[in-house]
């Protein structure tokens, strides 16, 4: 097997409307299974103009996945039938495990400037679709920087770089989240592992992936990545800053209706009618 990755499939997100009325851009989702496995969506939501995002997400359930939340810019008012009230500010990550079932509520705020953040869906196993619901509130300050060499800068959100792990630990899934940014002219070299599955996200700039790249992708484009153990990011003439993800596959049927993901259609069907008789939260 060849060790470098390599592109092998590029897609354009897709103008999306989603919650009470946010315009963003979903980067893959429902149509992509199981290519992305066991990452079900990624969507990218941005924009100078409150009225793309004020009405927010109010309340509606999850089972069966984890939602991750990360601010680039801008603020997020968050709450949770766990308990968990709060604020997702600038650089700030929220990890949700749905699991069995739980109910939230995500409304951005009225930002000055260029909002922006993105919310990732991560599948669970069968083994763990209905395991306690649990919230991890990261703040931008504990989530340490490395910078391997002069015009590199990574955010390690989950997983290991350089020796270093991101503050999202003992997950379900192993999967890795890391924030990079590169100045023009300059490699990035990682580690991966063989077997995971690994896709990138550009939001600013253009860069190529893979050693003999020679087309760079641009901003709103995620590449999903060959298999492989090692990636070699380089940027030319401009800048860069992408989010790149890995996690190990999860190789089971995917049943997936709204906010709610389970392995069939049987349980798809009891989790909606579980949620209109209100007996969908459980404990």
């Amino acid at each position: 097997m060849n060790k470098e990755r390599a592109v092998e499939r590029i897609l354009a997100s897709r103008p999306t409307i989603e919650g009470a009325g946010v315009r963003l851009k979903r980067a893959f989702g429902y149509y992509e299974v199981p290519a992305f496995d066991p990452f079900l969506m990624l969507d990218d939501f941005h924009s100078e103009n409150p009225a793309d995002y004020i009405a927010g997400f109010p309340w509606h359930p999850h089972r069966g996945i984890e939602t991750v939340t990360y601010m680039i810019r801008g603020t997020v008012e968050h709450g949770d039938t766990l308990g968990n009230r709060g604020t997702i500010r600038s650089g700030d990550v929220q990890w949700m495990t749905a699991g069995g079932g739980i109910l939230h509520q995500e409304m951005p705020q009225p930002y000055t400037g260029h909002m922006q953040g993105f919310q990732l869906w991560v599948n669970l196993p069968a083994s763990h679709k209905m395991m306690t619901p649990r919230y991890r509130d990261i703040k931008s300050t504990d989530i340490p920087d490395v910078s391997p060499k002069k015009g590199v800068d990574v955010k390690v959100i989950a997983g290991q770089f350089e020796g270093t792990s991101g503050p999202v630990r003992d997950l379900v899934v192993e999967a890795e989240y890391l924030d990079v940014s590169m100045v023009a002219g300059r490699r990035f070299d990682h580690a991966t592992k063989q077997g995971n599955r690994v896709f990138a996200y550009v939001f600013e700039g253009e860069a190529l992936f893979g050693h003999n790249a020679i087309n760079p992708l641009g901003p709103e484009h995620v590449a999903l990545l060959s298999d492989g153990a090692e990636l070699t990011v380089r940027t030319a003439k401009s800048p860069a800053r992408f989010l790149l993800v890995s996690g190990p596959p999860i190789g089971e049927p995917v049943a997936w209706r709204g906010p709610i993901v389970m392995n069939t259609e049987q349980e798809l069907d009891l989790a909606f009618r579980e949620y209109w008789s209100g007996k969908f939260i459980r404990g």
